[in-house]
């Protein structure tokens, strides 16, 4: 599902994944039709403006997250502001791409993000990660009681992905697939109850795997 208010901008998203082999299930112009047509067609994920007309991009993920906690979705803004990476990052997004972006980059964001990977502009994953560590969120979900324990693979593999390091790359360093490494990492989520990776990298960091 592709969102964005400029309808040329829109409309050359939506050729570039149809042609890349993508099901565009639906287009939005703004945060309303975004929502009202979410639902029915469940898009795996959704490529969206964070500048779009009420309610805006940010509101739009947290929304699309409660109906649909599978959908991924890749913010795709013309901002690289710090502030506006971190708020659709705390709002459950898996990637964001600025719009200088070139269509190859896109086009791969949007397979890893639709593979459970998280996707960002060079420079700003970084900045991600260091928030996350440095963030105390009240709001945020507390300390999980009696999750089921992790195995030895699996605790290696979350200390990856707390280090920000892709699925591809997790597989290469332990010499396994990565379909292994997805697999891994889903049961890491049903284990400690959560949804996406942005939570899991999150709560790697609250736990200091990545310092390891």
């Amino acid at each position: 599902m592709v969102v964005d208010d400029h309808p040329m901008w829109r409309d050359a998203v939506e050729r570039d994944l149809q042609q890349a082999g993508f099901d565009v299930v639906a287009v939005a112009a703004d945060g309303r039709q975004a929502l009202a047509r979410f639902p029915a067609a469940r898009p795996q994920v959704v490529v969206l403006d964070l500048q779009i007309p009420e309610p805006n991009g940010v509101e739009v993920t947290r929304q699309v997250l409660t109906t649909d906690p599978s959908a991924r979705v890749l913010i795709l803004s013309a901002s690289g502001e710090q502030a506006d990476v971190l708020e659709a990052v705390k709002a459950g997004a898996t990637g964001y791409l600025v719009k200088s972006a070139s269509r190859a980059e896109l086009l791969d964001a949007v397979r890893r993000v639709a593979a459970g990977d998280s996707v960002f502009t060079p420079g700003l994953a970084g900045l991600v990660l260091g928030e996350f560590r440095r963030m105390e969120d009240p709001a945020g979900p507390g300390p999980l009681s009696g999750p089921e324990s992790l195995t030895e693979r699996e605790t290696e593999v979350l200390r990856m992905v707390a280090k920000g390091l892709g699925y591809k790359q997790i597989a290469e360093r332990l010499v396994i697939s990565h379909r292994t490494v997805q697999n891994h990492v889903q049961n890491t989520l049903r284990k400690l109850q959560m949804h996406n990776r942005v939570e899991l990298t999150r709560y790697a960091i609250e736990q200091g795997l990545d310092a390891e």
